[in-house]
């Protein structure tokens, strides 16, 4: 059995879901930002390793707010699994975009592995995806969106 339970990895996990659409919605990336321990390593495959909970912050708050994460609000769960014994949190999360007008989903998704910390807290993220699925998605979604603007 690991450090902590599965019902307290799973609560954390719920949280952190949570203050994700909070900030998706509100454009505020600290209280998400806020659940990972001071010394944290996020690893982002296409923009590098951040360390620190500050400058996890700086990243996810600048990198939110300009395009296109800044129409991408949205980051439902497909599914997770938790690893009790090593305290980790392993999910596929969509990364949505905004409804382009025409009611229309437009998403890609990373696996995200996700290391627990204790107190609420995440010492880790990395998120795992191609790119290339990232740009092919969001060039439909560009053309939907014009598509919808030209009409």
């Amino acid at each position: 059995m690991g450090q902590w339970s599965r019902a307290e990895i799973d609560e954390a996990f719920g949280e952190y879901q949570r203050r994700a659409a909070a900030s998706g919605g509100s454009g505020d990336w600290r209280p998400w930002t806020d659940l990972f321990t001071d010394d944290a390593e996020y690893i982002e495959h296409l923009y590098g390793r951040m360390q620190g909970r500050e400058a996890i912050y700086e990243w996810i708050q600048k990198t939110m707010s300009e395009y296109p994460g800044s129409e991408m609000p949205e980051f439902p769960i497909e599914w997770y699994t938790i690893d009790e014994d090593r305290g980790w949190v392993i999910c596929q999360v969509w990364n949505r975009m905004r409804d382009p007008g025409d009611g229309s989903i437009h998403q890609e998704y990373n696996i995200t592995i996700l290391k627990y910390a204790g107190d609420g807290l995440w010492s880790s993220e990395e998120d795992v995806y191609n790119p290339m699925h990232f740009g092919t998605m969001l060039q439909a979604w560009e053309a939907a969106r014009d598509a919808v603007a030209a009409s």
